[in-house]
């Protein structure tokens, strides 16, 4: 306290101080001006002198310039340089007056909160996200009844639903892009019960990146399909800077036009998922054969991240299947009912064979702008993280309470259990091992 009354005291002196100063120099810059200011003189002109000379007409003119004062220019760099001097005492007696803690807060907590938020600021915005979003409208859950030794009509009856004379038409369409290993163990699974498999290709990525034609290239390994598949083509707009999902939901309107050259109609089931959730197959024939079942129905399915080792949850609602109704059922992959069959499918995200499959999807995903960092793209850490069960983007939970957000913190726990997997998965374990708990690496190509 002692101290601190000195340096103001001190501080106040050199103020008197320097302020007597500057008063001495304003009077002495204004008497200096006094004296040096001379008298003005009026202009006088001059009579032009006009001269004729080969036809030219000369006009001359005198004029006066005020002179310059220089006890007034040096009087205001006085004062000028003396407010400086008093300005920097102030700045000086400012400083000394701070102690340890302010400058700890100025020059160390403050730029680190500011880089702290540059890193993070998007897991903050997903922690609070239940303050700024409500959750929504829980779906109606409808209870799923199936064992193989239970006949058809008995599983029907258990859903509240009739058995058919004759099991409906079903339409599988996806939108493809580079999932070959998916795709493979999808149309397996479904093969059985599926009129017409549609599948429609671009050369554009969601985020307009070019890219292959990747099922053309490699549709000799899907023979198994050919008398019932219908396969479309279509050009990328590349528009950069657009909102992926624009391009997607031009992709998705392309793809009805698809389902008509295939020759579906009213009443024949439609499913719409994408290539990596796939329905099983005994709830494919359970909705054919049953009758009276809602006209839009969403499945729940799995969800699993890298492989089926890593279950994230049973919250995956995206794919449903349609009741196809002509000018009204549109492809989309958003809500459409409240009605959801419970433990229909799996849902395998970022489910490749090679590091620059996840490298690729990351830059093509709808969501590209989560990649905020160039080294999130490092192969080397795409492979850890797939082992670890973490996640991609470095993102949180994407939850609407802060139950469920503090729940699925960290690593997604592995689980070692391969019952009820897609049957082509198990009958070939060992081309697609890579899929299978207990095996996280990749290959690099």
């Amino acid at each position: 306290m002692v101290a601190n009354k000195e340096k103001k005291k001190k501080c106040r002196k050199d103020d008197h101080r320097i302020k007597g100063k500057e008063k001495v120099l304003t009077e002495t810059g204004f008497r200096k001006q006094g004296e040096a200011q001379p008298e003005k003189e009026e202009n006088q002109n001059s009579r032009s002198s006009v001269r004729r000379n080969s036809g030219r007409v000369t006009g001359c003119k005198n004029s006066s310039e005020e002179d310059e004062v220089p006890g007034l220019r040096r009087g205001e760099n006085e004062r000028e340089g003396t407010r400086m001097v008093l300005s920097m005492s102030r700045l000086r007696c400012i400083l000394r007056g701070l102690d340890l803690k302010t400058y700890m807060l100025l020059f160390v907590i403050i730029p680190t909160c500011i880089f702290g938020g540059y890193l993070h600021g998007q897991k903050i915005s997903y922690f609070l996200r239940p303050l700024w979003e409500s959750p929504p409208k829980p779906f109606h859950d409808i209870p799923h009844y199936y064992h193989e030794n239970v006949s058809m009509e008995n599983l029907c009856k258990l859903h509240g639903w009739g058995i058919r004379e004759s099991p409906r038409r079903v339409f599988d369409a996806v939108l493809f892009s580079n999932e070959l290993e998916i795709l493979t163990i999808r149309w397996n699974e479904l093969y059985p019960y599926i009129t017409q498999f549609v599948l429609l290709e671009s050369n554009s990525t969601f985020t307009g990146i070019p890219k292959p034609l990747v099922f053309a290239s490699h549709r000799d390994q899907f023979k198994f399909i050919e008398p019932r598949l219908t396969y479309g083509t279509i050009g990328g707009r590349f528009r950069k800077g657009e909102n992926p999902f624009v391009e997607e939901a031009y992709q998705r309107v392309a793809l009805d036009q698809l389902l008509k050259i295939a020759g579906i109609s009213d009443d024949d089931l439609l499913i719409m998922s994408d290539v990596d959730e796939i329905p099983s197959s005994h709830t494919i024939n359970l909705l054919r054969w049953c009758d009276d079942i809602p006209p839009i129905l969403h499945l729940q399915l799995k969800n699993y991240l890298y492989s089926f080792e890593f279950l994230v949850d049973n919250k995956s609602w995206r794919a449903s299947v349609h009741t196809y109704q002509t000018g009204k059922t549109r492809y989309a992959h958003y809500r459409q009912t409240d009605d959801i069959l419970a433990d229909a499918g799996w849902h395998c995200s970022f489910c490749f064979r090679h590091i620059s499959e996840f490298i690729f999807k990351m830059k093509a995903y709808s969501h590209f702008d989560r990649v905020r960092f160039s080294h999130y793209l490092n192969p080397k850490r795409v492979q850890d993280v797939i082992c670890k069960g973490a996640d991609l983007f470095d993102m949180l939970p994407e939850e609407y309470t802060f139950k469920e957000i503090i729940g699925k913190l960290g690593n997604i726990p592995s689980s070692y259990s391969a019952v009820h997997l897609p049957e082509f998965l198990l009958k070939n374990a060992d081309r697609y091992k890579f899929l299978l708990p207990g095996n996280c690496q990749r290959e690099s190509g």
